[in-house]
């Protein structure tokens, strides 16, 4: 069961593959793109209007549409539906094994203690170790997903299969979660702070990744689609800059009832508190450090090719790529530093 989806998706990213090389798949001025239930400026941009803005003076327009897991999104870009999308570092990892021909351009955040492995009260969980034997739910092919196995088999000394692993969307989490039917949960905000009222965190992505490698999100574009829209990319991307320089430099601003915060709940669902805790948890590279070597400039590579051989491991892919360094591009990054 732990291993179901990840090769439904295989069908569809070969068929589709071809259709990354060619921007005949999308419309000549609309494109969807494609985001998840994450906080941060990304999302707050998308709720004011400053995307929309640039896509249009660039001769754009832009359908959001929002994904409940990695596996969702991915086979959406697959499928050639969607040109840019948010995939963490585990989904970008298996979607380039795939043959999705895509390129990481943008690091969303740095995932550290905003993905968490929470256990429900009156599970008897108190400590990592205590989980053989017990039902977790995590969505599969996403950060949250690869840490927990890391953390089994690499941190804890654990046998995954000593676990009941169950794969479920966030949403689906929080529902599972209130009826009693896991006993624990390893997720990212708004679910994570939903099931925190009952559980407690008895592992993070911080811990984990210190042990490992870390983990983040970003935003994939369609390499074909990219190389023939330069005019849009760099819209988008300067947008991402200017938003993300803000929220570093003003993020006290940041409040429970702001128009940032309060944008971030309308798309993602949540609350303000939830979203203010969750921001505090993340940290968003600004331009100059996404394309320095600490992440676009070799850090993600790294983190991609070490993600790659895990699964592999894992046997959730037949086999890693020698080098993952062609699915990541700097030089959007790079442009808007300037």
């Amino acid at each position: 069961m732990l291993f179901k989806h990840i090769s439904r998706l295989a069908a569809a990213a070969s068929i589709a593959a071809g259709l990354f090389t060619s921007g005949a798949a999308y419309a000549e001025t609309q494109l969807v793109v494609g985001y998840q239930q994450i906080v941060g400026p990304f999302v707050a941009a998308i709720a004011d209007g400053r995307f929309d803005a640039a896509a249009k003076e660039a001769g754009y327009t832009i359908d959001w549409r929002q994904f409940s897991s990695a596996g969702d999104i991915t086979t959406a870009l697959a499928s050639g539906d969607v040109p840019i999308g948010v995939l963490g570092s585990t989904g970008t990892a298996s979607a380039a094994t795939r043959g999705v021909d895509l390129q990481l351009f943008w690091i969303l955040d740095n995932i550290g203690k905003s993905e968490a492995l929470v256990a429900r009260e009156g599970s008897g969980i108190t400590k990592p170790e205590d989980l053989k034997g017990k039902k977790v739910a995590v969505p599969f092919v996403s950060t949250s997903h690869f840490h927990l196995l890391v953390g089994m088999s690499k941190v804890w000394n654990m046998d995954p299969r000593e676990v009941e692993i169950l794969n479920l969307k966030p949403p689906q989490i929080v529902a599972a979660w209130q009826r009693g039917d896991i006993d624990a949960a390893y997720v990212w905000p708004p679910a994570l702070s939903e099931i925190l009222k009952t559980g407690k965190v008895i592992s993070d992505s911080e811990v984990i990744g210190a042990a490992s490698v870390p983990t983040f999100d970003g935003l994939v574009v369609a390499k074909g689609w990219a190389e023939e829209n330069p005019k849009f990319m760099e819209a988008f991307t300067r947008v991402l800059a200017e938003s993300y320089a803000d929220y570093n430099a003003n993020k006290a601003a940041w409040t429970v009832d702001s128009p940032q915060v309060q944008g971030i709940v309308k798309l993602i669902g949540g609350d303000g508190a939830a979203t203010v805790e969750a921001l505090e948890l993340l940290s968003f590279p600004e331009a100059s450090e996404q394309a320095s070597n600490t992440w676009l400039g070799g850090g993600a590579t790294n983190a991609l090719n070490e993600s790659a051989r895990f699964l592999v491991e894992q046997k959730q892919i037949d086999k890693a790529l020698d080098d993952y360094a062609p699915y990541v591009n700097s030089s959007f990054a790079q442009a808007a530093a300037k």
